[in-house]
């Protein structure tokens, strides 16, 4: 750089950085946010990932539930089936032809 009169002139050259830069980083407390916020950020995926399996569980259960209830009408319907079956075998049967009514004779006296 030259003076000449009150004006100031500046000598280029080749492959000469005219402009000094200064390298920049990050504070302390700017790294510090960033972890905190970094840390902050996979607890909340955590425990979302924890929740979504816990709602899953419930989808489970209910659908468990579900199928037990099912389970017991199932059985409940077979039982029914069972004994109107044997009504109706009973009925056809000819040993039932051939039997008498049953009535009541009288109560015992006392």
């Amino acid at each position: 750089m030259t003076r000449r009169a009150g004006i100031t002139t500046m000598n280029f050259s080749r492959n000469r950085n005219t402009i000094r830069h200064t390298s920049r980083r990050l504070g302390p407390i700017s790294q510090v946010v960033i972890l905190g916020l970094t840390v902050l950020s996979f607890g909340l995926i955590y425990v979302a990932e924890g929740t979504k399996a816990t709602g899953y569980d419930y989808q489970i259960s209910s659908v468990e539930s579900e199928i037990s209830e099912m389970e017991a009408k199932k059985e409940d319907l077979a039982v029914e089936k069972a004994r109107l079956t044997s009504v109706a075998a009973a009925q056809n049967s000819t040993v039932a032809a051939i039997m008498e009514d049953a009535t009541v004779s009288g109560y015992a006296a006392d």
